[in-house]
């Protein structure tokens, strides 16, 4: 059974370094609401987002993040709502149990990443919220190290 919290790359410094932003550093920044310990990971010139809605056809898929601007604040306004709610579980341990990403196609100084969400997390009235999509990471070594300078998010897991 894998480990969640084990880097699945330790004798791989790219995907090491990789796997860190993406999956730790983000989860730990999206759970203390805190953009400031990932603002360093992205290339701000030239950054889009697309977000997929969690549809299969490409046609419904949306540009709703032109700007890195634009996905701060969306990012922002996902981690406050979600430091708003209670959990009947450890927000960290199921939010990382629930996260893949073992699938990094590097060519030269850049790199596909595929991150993907399978599962789901209980709330303190005893409701689910199901967190099941991927997201396709486009990233670069920039500056000495790798960032984020893309995505296509909120694709659906399995694609169809």
């Amino acid at each position: 059974m894998r480990d969640p919290f084990q880097n699945p790359f330790p004798s791989d410094g790219a995907r090491q370094a990789i796997w860190e932003m993406l999956v730790s550093r983000d989860i730990d920044a999206f759970l203390a609401a805190d953009w400031s310990m990932v603002e360093d990971d992205f290339v701000e010139e030239g950054f889009i987002g697309i977000d997929g809605r969690k549809e299969v056809n490409p046609d419904k898929w949306r540009l709703a993040f032109p700007s890195l601007a634009a996905y701060r604040e969306e990012w922002l306004r996902q981690a406050r709502d979600f430091a708003g709610q209670r959990f009947a579980e450890d927000p960290r341990t199921a939010i990382f149990t629930t996260t893949t990403l073992e699938d990094i196609e590097i060519e030269g100084d850049t790199a596909l990443v595929r991150k993907k969400f399978d599962g789901g997390i209980t709330k303190a009235d005893g409701t689910r919220d199901v967190l099941q999509w991927q997201t396709l990471y486009y990233c670069r070594r920039h500056q000495g190290r790798w960032k984020i300078s893309g995505f296509t998010g909120y694709l659906p897991n399995p694609m169809g």
